[in-house]
């Protein structure tokens, strides 16, 4: 119950020193409320990791986020079924949302 695939990448990734944790999800980014209920939801293309916890926005699980934010590494949400998206992220594109700082 306390570990999640999302805690074991973030632990990891911390591991192996990498730059950024890259959470693939059914989602184009992280709104402000559940684009699937809430049509008006506004997606967020940057936000510091305490926006994050300040809002109360579901990035994935707390443990996960906690140890990425405790240890500095950058969290990039993206739709993992758009064309091309992780090919963009690569190339230094914009794509989904950062949370960082």
């Amino acid at each position: 119950p306390y570990f999640t695939t999302d805690s074991a990448a973030a632990l990891r990734g911390i591991e192996v020193g990498a730059d950024i944790l890259l959470k693939a999800t059914k989602v184009d980014g992280i709104y402000s409320a559940d684009p699937v209920k809430d049509p008006s939801a506004t997606l967020y293309t940057n936000l510091t990791f305490d926006e994050v916890i300040d809002r109360k926005l579901a990035v994935m699980d707390m443990t996960a986020f906690i140890l990425c934010k405790e240890n500095n590494m950058p969290i990039r949400v993206f739709d993992m079924f758009k064309e091309n998206a992780l090919v963009r992220i690569v190339q230094g594109e914009d794509e989904g949302t950062l949370v960082q700082g």
